[in-house]
C-alpha cells in the first residue's frame, strides 16, 4: 500500500495505510448507525460517518483510483446482511488544501443513503467547541487489529482519552498541527487505532469529534506515539459549505 514519501522516516506517521482498532471490544450491533465502511471491490479500505442521508464524512487519502463504494447499516462487513446498503459514491469532495500529506486531510463523499434504524446521520460539533484533555472518548471501526494483522469482519471499538495538544507535537513535531489536529492515548497498553480505521470517528460525549488520519507508521501499537485525528470543528464551515454546495 503506498505511504507519504515521510513515512520513511523512523518516526514518521503514515496517512497511505488506512487505519483499525487494536485492542477495545466489538461493539454492539448496529448500536453506532452512522458508522461507514469504504470499500474497494468488497474489501474494507477506510471508516467514515454519515452527517446526512447524502454525505459521508472521511479522510482524504481513502480516495483511490479506484471507485469507492459506501457500506451503511453494517456489522459483520463480510456477511450480506438485509440491513446493509451499498451506494456509489456519486461525487468526491477532497479537501482543496488537501496536498496527500498530512494537513487538511478530510473529504466528503457525495451519495444517496436510505435512513431506517440500520441507517442514521449523526450530528457534527459547534465550530469552536473546545474539548477537555483526558476526557474519555470512541474510536470505532473495521481496520486491522494490530501490526501485520488483518482486519476485523465485525465493528469494533476501544476506549481512549484526549491528550494535551503539547504532549502531540511533542512526540509528532512538524507533522502536528493543533489547529487541525487533536490525539489521543489508552490507559491500557497498546489499544487504540491501527491501519483500516481512517476516516472513522472519534466520539466524545457522543459526539464525533475527530476523524482518523495517522498512527506511527512502524508499529502502530507502539504506545510511546499518541494516534492523531483531524479535528471536525476547525472544518465546520468548509463542511457546510460543500453541503450548501
Amino acid at each position: 500500500k503506498p505511504q507519504t514519501s515521510i513515512a520513511n522516516c523512523r518516526n514518521a506517521p503514515t496517512t497511505h495505510q488506512p487505519s483499525g482498532i487494536v485492542g477495545g471490544k466489538t461493539a454492539k450491533p448496529h448500536s453506532r448507525p452512522y458508522m461507514v465502511s469504504l470499500q474497494v471491490q468488497g474489501h474494507h479500505r477506510c471508516g467514515g460517518i454519515l452527517i446526512r442521508n447524502d454525505f459521508v464524512l472521511t479522510s482524504a487519502h481513502c480516495k483511490t483510483e479506484q471507485d469507492l463504494t459506501v457500506v451503511l447499516g453494517a456489522h459483520n462487513i463480510k456477511k450480506q446482511e438485509k440491513s446493509q446498503q451499498r451506494i456509489p459514491v456519486e461525487k468526491y469532495h477532497q479537501h482543496p488544501k488537501y496536498k496527500g500529506q498530512f494537513l487538511y486531510d478530510i473529504m466528503l463523499l457525495k451519495t444517496n443513503a436510505t435512513l431506517n434504524k440500520y441507517v442514521k446521520t449523526v450530528g457534527l460539533p459547534k465550530k469552536n467547541g473546545k474539548i477537555p484533555a483526558n476526557i474519555k472518548c470512541y474510536a470505532a471501526g473495521w481496520g486491522q487489529t494490530g501490526p501485520n494483522k488483518p482486519g476485523s469482519d465485525v465493528l469494533k471499538e476501544v476506549m481512549v482519552k484526549l491528550q494535551f495538544d503539547q504532549e502531540c507535537s511533542h512526540k509528532w513535531q512538524n507533522y502536528f498541527s493543533s489547529d487541525q489536529m487533536m490525539c489521543v492515548h489508552s490507559d491500557k497498553r497498546k489499544e487504540g487505532i491501527c491501519q483500516g480505521d481512517s476516516g472513522g470517528p472519534l466520539l466524545c460525549r457522543k459526539m464525533p469529534q475527530g476523524i482518523s488520519a495517522y498512527t506511527k507508521a512502524s508499529g502502530c501499537d507502539d504506545t510511546k506515539y499518541p494516534h492523531v485525528f483531524m479535528k471536525i470543528n476547525f472544518f465546520s464551515q468548509w463542511i457546510k459549505n460543500v453541503m450548501q454546495g
